[in-house]
């Protein structure tokens, strides 16, 4: 079986991008790096395909930009700042592909026809998609979760804003809090449930299961889960919605109930989108840097397709932050 580059990567230790960029004549590795490689190439007996190598080096100036999913489940905030932060940093002559993992085809994708990808992955079932595309060697950065692949990765630990932001609901008097979660099999699901457990154990807050619903992180699924809570006749004094969208949606439901916000239940959304600032009130939300994410990614996924060794850290974190609107009452100061 003839020799690969993966197959001096590996009897190097290195990457098989290194590898590859030392056969192309790279500046970016340096004169060791490239000895121990040429040395391995005539050890090894490695021929390079030429046919291969000259359809890699063809660009194709298209990137795509790959969600979990686009209609059911990835909110209007985190698609649209994605998309907008991607196209203010790319290079104009680039093309952007953008499509759904849940449609995509097992081994239908062509090196040919993307130059570099970004994921926005929202669960695990996405790993093999991951893994098809670090099979074909195409440049990859992922967002949105932590992935347990060596590919640059930049994530937030949802967890640890979401307990920060329902910490603010307890401070403030709130121990009967209603929970409108996302989709079951999401990452972002897990981490922001996780969250709001820490602080109700931090408190020794009783979980109420009757006032846990699940929602779809859109306005209308926010607005439907918030009747069905209000239909309960249990009493809460707030709703946490796992984003902001849901969180909208619920202050319909409850002002079609004749309850206003903050005076009647308060509200906590999460993500930072733009729209929770000008409602009325504004809802205080735990935002995470998804811009800067996206920012960052587009960056760096440039650098792997112009083979830029200039690449220090492949998982990158981004904290989380609450950013405090009109949405919630005190109650301590009004017992």
């Amino acid at each position: 079986m003839a020799t690969t580059i993966k197959d001096i990567a590996k009897s190097l230790g290195i990457s098989h991008s290194t590898v590859s960029r030392a056969l192309t004549g790279s500046k970016n590795v340096n004169e060791k790096t490239k000895e121990e490689i040429f040395k391995a190439v005539k050890e090894l007996n490695y021929t390079p395909n030429m046919s291969a190598r000259s359809l890699r080096m063809d660009k194709a100036y298209n990137i795509g930009v790959f969600f979990s999913t686009i209609d059911n489940g990835t909110s209007a905030f985190v698609f649209q700042t994605v998309i907008n932060n991607v196209y203010r940093n790319i290079d104009k002559k680039y093309n952007v592909i953008v499509k759904g993992i849940d449609t995509y085809e097992k081994n239908t994708i062509n090196p040919k026809n993307y130059d570099g990808i970004l994921v926005v992955s929202q669960k695990v079932d996405d790993d093999e998609f991951i893994k098809e595309i670090l099979e074909k060697e195409i440049p990859l950065v992922v967002i949105n979760r932590k992935v347990n692949f060596d590919v640059i990765n930049i994530f937030t630990d949802e967890s640890i804003g979401t307990c920060k932001g329902v910490e603010e609901l307890i401070k403030k008097g709130h121990k009967d809090i209603a929970i409108i979660e996302g989709i079951e099999n999401f990452d972002s699901t897990k981490m922001r449930r996780k969250g709001y457990l820490e602080a109700f154990k931090k408190y020794n807050i009783d979980l109420n299961k009757n006032l846990i619903v699940n929602g779809d992180f859109t306005v209308k699924g926010g607005y439907i889960q918030a009747k069905k809570i209000i239909e309960k006749k249990e009493y809460f004094s707030a709703i946490f919605a796992f984003n902001d969208e849901m969180a909208a949606g619920a202050i319909k439901a409850l002002a079609e109930k004749g309850l206003k916000v903050p005076d009647d239940i308060s509200i906590l959304g999460f993500d930072g989108s733009e729209f929770g600032e000008f409602l009325t009130p504004s809802i205080t939300t735990i935002k995470r840097p998804i811009g800067e994410i996206a920012k960052i990614a587009i960056d760096l996924l440039f650098k792997l397709i112009n083979n830029d060794e200039n690449i220090y850290d492949k998982k990158i974190y981004l904290q989380s932050k609450l950013e405090m609107g009109n949405s919630i009452k005190n109650l301590i100061n009004t017992q």
